[in-house]
């Protein structure tokens, strides 16, 4: 089949695009990083004497990180539609956010959603896959305080062991409030075929849009996080009503990610940027924490339960292009979430004018020394 004159243009202007895109992304990753990394040397001594400040800064620097990886999905039109329970109602509260995984765009949508939900970027941590750790956002994940985890049987019980006592020592003395976790333990194309062959031998529903959920992490975090007694209800509708200010663990956010056709996005995708733009739908659904049973085995019907109406959610949003409406509404609302250009060209310039400063001081000092 020949291509046309205008096929050929427009593959060539995708192409360049995509050139000029990661051109970008890897200035933006030499500057803004490492200034991440030189503020915060930089800030040791106030972490010495006020060790709630200095994190406070860390969280600021660490939701500008994030709203610059946002701006790369954004500025291509990869937006969100947000669906369910308002989160922004326990945006200062405790949760735990349990999300479905369909590929390596899941975390750069979230990094996106999020942006708009008060103090929850600054002061969240992530479970994610060890191999994270060696990507160029890895040192940065490091120093926030999230959490690699390693995947495989081998591993399974001594990473659960070191999971608690990372949050022992981190996520309160870092003044942490959500904690994101992926409890397939891998991306659905990958573990599907195991998760039905699970299923099947256990006599368990069939999943094809989710796979069935591992214990592990959540019991663990819950254990670790959860205080001796909790209290919270959630409201009717997309609204939350807290009723204490207890330490602790208050709330469980079932996140549900849809992608148009069932098609995830990829952090290729979202760096280069040559997919059409694309709206991904994010449904979410708060339980609080009391209501989660603690017993291991009630626990696992739970879990198992959040990720079966997880499949029915994505199937009814393929068939339908939305998502179905909560429990007393007769019809779905839907609210598309926004981010300020503005702001992200300000963060962007940041970022430069800051990798500019760091290489005027080192220069001054290696003109000094030498």
């Amino acid at each position: 089949m020949a291509v046309t004159l205008e096929q050929a243009r427009r593959g060539g202007y995708t192409c360049l695009k995509a050139l000029l895109r990661f051109a970008f992304m890897v200035a933006n990753n030499l500057v803004a990083i490492p200034s991440y990394v030189l503020y915060l040397i930089m800030l040791q001594p106030l972490r010495v004497l006020d060790s709630k400040s200095f994190w406070y800064i860390e969280g600021v620097l660490f939701k500008w990180l994030l709203a610059m990886v946002a701006s790369w999905g954004w500025w291509a039109g990869y937006t969100v539609v947000e669906w369910g329970d308002d989160v922004k109602a326990v945006s200062e509260d405790e949760a735990m956010v349990l999300v479905n995984h369909q590929a390596t765009g899941d975390v750069c949508t979230l990094m996106m959603c999020l942006q708009d939900k008060g103090m929850v970027v600054r002061q969240m941590m992530w479970l994610m896959d060890h191999i994270f750790k060696y990507t160029n956002f890895g040192i940065v994940s490091l120093i926030h305080g999230d959490f690699f985890i390693r995947q495989g049987k081998a591993h399974r019980d001594q990473q659960l062991v070191l999971l608690k006592e990372h949050l022992e020592k981190y996520y309160r003395s870092r003044n942490r409030k959500w904690i994101v976790l992926f409890p397939e333990g891998g991306f659905l194309r990958k573990r599907r075929e195991t998760s039905q062959a699970f299923a099947k031998k256990n006599n368990l529903p069939f999943l094809k849009h989710v796979t069935l959920p591992r214990l592990g992490a959540t019991q663990v975090i819950l254990k670790t996080l959860v205080a001796p007694q909790e209290n919270g209800t959630p409201a009717g509708g997309d609204a939350v009503v807290k009723e204490s200010k207890t330490k602790g663990l208050q709330w469980v956010i079932d996140t549900t990610i849809a992608y148009p056709k069932g098609e995830p996005i990829d952090i290729q995708t979202w760096i280069l940027g040559y997919r059409q733009p694309t709206v991904t739908h994010v449904h979410y659904r708060i339980f609080p924490v009391k209501d989660v049973p603690a017993d291991p085995e009630a626990l696992t019907n739970w879990l198992y339960q959040r990720f079966i109406e997880k499949e029915d959610l994505l199937t009814h949003f393929y068939e339908t292009g939305a998502f179905p409406p909560l429990q007393g509404q007769t019809k779905a609302i839907s609210r598309e979430m926004t981010l300020s250009n503005l702001w992200l060209v300000g963060i962007q310039s940041l970022a430069f004018l800051s990798g500019g400063m760091w290489y005027c001081i080192f220069q001054y000092f290696y003109h000094c020394l030498f």
